[in-house]
């Protein structure tokens, strides 16, 4: 299980709730590699489970959590962000 960022009472629109609410920035696709990302950024995947009728903003704090969220055979649609590291982590609720 990883870290999420919550949206209380939101089901949908959760990557664009993130860049305006918490200047993120919206990305047109995934980076080719985890280390692309800057230092000062975290990654943000927001996964649309279509099957559930919600979408989860997943933090991807190493490069293990990066490959679960890039895995070739998982089709859900997906929106991908940088945000501050501090408030991915603040908001994801992350501990080292």
């Amino acid at each position: 299980m990883g870290y999420y960022i919550e949206t209380p009472g939101q089901n949908h629109g959760k990557a664009e709730k993130i860049v305006m609410e918490h200047d993120g920035e919206l990305l047109d696709g995934p980076p080719k590699n985890f280390d692309d990302i800057p230092p000062d950024k975290g990654l943000i995947c927001v996964v649309d489970n279509l099957d559930f009728g919600f979408e989860a903003a997943g933090f991807c704090f190493n490069e293990h959590e990066f490959r679960s969220f890039t895995f070739p055979l998982d089709h859900r649609p997906k929106q991908w962000l940088l945000l501050d590291i501090d408030k991915a982590k603040s908001l994801s609720g992350f501990r080292e």
